[in-house]
């Protein structure tokens, strides 16, 4: 589990400077330039991801039970990621009506993922993975809402309509295909 945490603590803690110290991200990307400061970032990020999910799969070799989560729990899971995938798509669908109004629609997403599989995982690994990645998306939302919004197209209903479908479309891609391959764990 310790390179789980690590792997937790890079991915998170990279994507929490803006959450901490955004002044002093301001000052890299005006340093740097905006183009070598993503660069640096998303490889801090895939390393910390890939460590992250890497220690995932070895927690799961020897996994350490807090609780037997019942059968039941698996089909809210199943139901609170349709949300979820739809608010993930509306976060890069310009002018749709779900970003409009919630502004920050990938943080509720990932909010929304980290629940509900807390709800269905009772190993310890898993309360620590997904428990992490709720408390940081918590935080994450307080500090972006306190930011100023940016500037976005006026919404429509074509787009949110797009919206919604790409969402559904997605829940089904990665729910009864891609899921099982990414993470070895079919859905129930």
């Amino acid at each position: 589990m310790t390179v789980m945490i690590l792997g937790l603590l890079i991915f998170l803690g990279v994507h929490s400077v803006r959450i901490v110290a955004d002044d002093w991200r301001n000052a890299q990307i005006k340093r740097f330039g905006k183009l070598p400061w993503k660069a640096v970032y998303s490889l801090v990020s895939i390393i910390g991801l890939a460590l992250a999910i890497w220690g995932y799969g070895q927690m799961r070799l020897d996994p350490t039970w807090v609780w037997f989560p019942p059968v039941g729990l698996y089909h809210v899971v199943s139901l609170l990621m349709i949300p979820a995938f739809i608010l993930l798509v509306a976060a890069y669908v310009p002018g749709n009506h779900l970003k409009a109004k919630l502004g920050h629609p990938m943080i509720i997403a990932v909010k929304l993922w980290a629940f509900a599989h807390l709800l269905a995982n009772g190993r310890l690994g898993d309360i620590v993975f997904f428990g992490a990645f709720l408390l940081w998306a918590v935080f994450d939302f307080r500090a972006a809402r306190r930011r100023p919004a940016p500037s976005t197209q006026t919404p429509s209903m074509a787009r949110t309509a797009i919206t919604v479908v790409a969402g559904l479309v997605a829940y089904y891609l990665f729910a009864f295909h891609l899921h099982v391959w990414v993470t070895g764990v079919p859905v129930m």
